[in-house]
């Protein structure tokens, strides 16, 4: 099988965030794969367990993203991919993201894309349902389970508190829930194979696209840190005192009621 993930490299969600003239300030943070991402990426090295085949991970950035792909290579993955748009695009979205692997794909064969169903930054969700219409293929989203017989694929997916069961051919795209399974860490050998594992870089040059055909069509206007919450406060006295105090609150500091 000709397996595929996609990869986001994000903040760190246990780092603070700060920001600064409107934008998340990049200096001194930590930047992980996005935590959705990895269990597309242990999936991915399952299925090849099971029935052979090779698995690439692909990411959109610039050379810092290198060392995620590298984490990635060292998880089980055998070969990665960095589009770098550094030097050719100063802002995106999901329709520019979308485009250009859809670009890269067409131009490869594949079996299965795997990916992450939203990242911790944006969720979005929107990059995995946006290729597999550009690529004219079916997809499943939040999915927990998946097992693959031939050129089918029996998927299991959440769904607001329940699940069901949907059976696809295969090419087919998927973005993965958490329940999926156990991503595991990165073993010492397999960071020093990690090292010899093929990386190639890409730029729109070379998918035969320029700024123009993936330009974003969305704008972010503003970057913000959600209010602080304030502390919590204790009622007193007997039950009536309490109702009629947190009446009162609800109504003069709330503004619920």
């Amino acid at each position: 099988m000709n397996i595929f993930v996609l990869l986001k490299r994000t903040f760190d969600t246990e780092e603070k965030i700060s920001i600064n003239n409107g934008a998340i300030d990049e200096q001194g943070a930590e930047f992980i794969i996005n935590p959705y991402d990895e269990y597309a990426i242990e999936e991915a090295i399952l299925l090849k367990g099971k029935h052979g085949g090779n698995v690439t991970v692909v990411t959109i950035g610039n050379e810092e993203a290198e060392k995620v792909l590298r984490t990635a290579l060292a998880m089980g993955c055998d070969q990665a991919v960095l589009i770098n748009t550094e030097d050719d695009l100063e802002e995106s979205d999901p329709f520019t993201t979308s485009k250009i692997l859809a670009q890269y794909f067409q131009e490869n064969e594949f079996d299965l894309i795997l990916g992450g169903n939203v990242s911790v930054d944006k969720s979005s969700g929107q990059i995995g349902p946006r290729l597999a219409e550009l690529l004219e293929i079916p997809y499943i989203t939040t999915i927990t389970k998946i097992d693959v017989d031939g050129k089918t694929a029996v998927i299991e997916r959440d769904v607001e508190g329940d699940s069901e069961i949907i059976e696809s051919s295969l090419p087919l795209l998927v973005t993965a829930q958490q329940g999926l399974n156990e991503p595991r860490y990165p073993s010492l050998p397999g960071i020093m194979k990690a090292k010899k594992k093929p990386l190639e870089e890409l730029e729109l040059d070379d998918l035969n696209l320029n700024e123009d055909d993936v330009a974003p069509k969305s704008k972010t206007i503003e970057v913000y840190l959600p209010p602080k919450k304030e502390a919590g406060k204790i009622l007193e006295g007997g039950l009536e005192s309490q109702v009629k105090e947190l009446l009162k609150l609800l109504h003069t500091e709330a503004k619920v009621i």
